[in-house]
């Protein structure tokens, strides 16, 4: 469950994968995914990502001027640990 929670997070935290991508992928909704990173993260954390994520096109499929596409940047290497890897 724990490396569940960490995969929703990282992906709460992309720029380009939606709501609806989590929702497909884990079946939990938006304000499901709310609750979570509320309780998952440090206040301050929560309060940058809110600020992130309030209003950007490409975190609703709705408001997206594409309509294909991945669920992640072709850019991104595969996890297998509870780290984020950088470039």
């Amino acid at each position: 469950m724990q490396a569940q929670t960490d995969r929703i997070i990282e992906m709460a935290w992309e720029d380009r994968t939606p709501f609806e991508a989590i929702a497909f992928q884990f079946g939990i909704s938006e304000k499901e995914v709310i609750a979570l990173m509320r309780k998952h993260l440090l206040p301050s954390s929560f309060r940058m990502w809110r600020k992130r994520v309030a209003g950007r096109t490409t975190k609703h499929a709705k408001l997206r001027a594409f309509t294909g596409g991945r669920f992640r940047c072709s850019r991104q290497r595969s996890i297998s640990s509870n780290s984020i890897s950088k470039r």
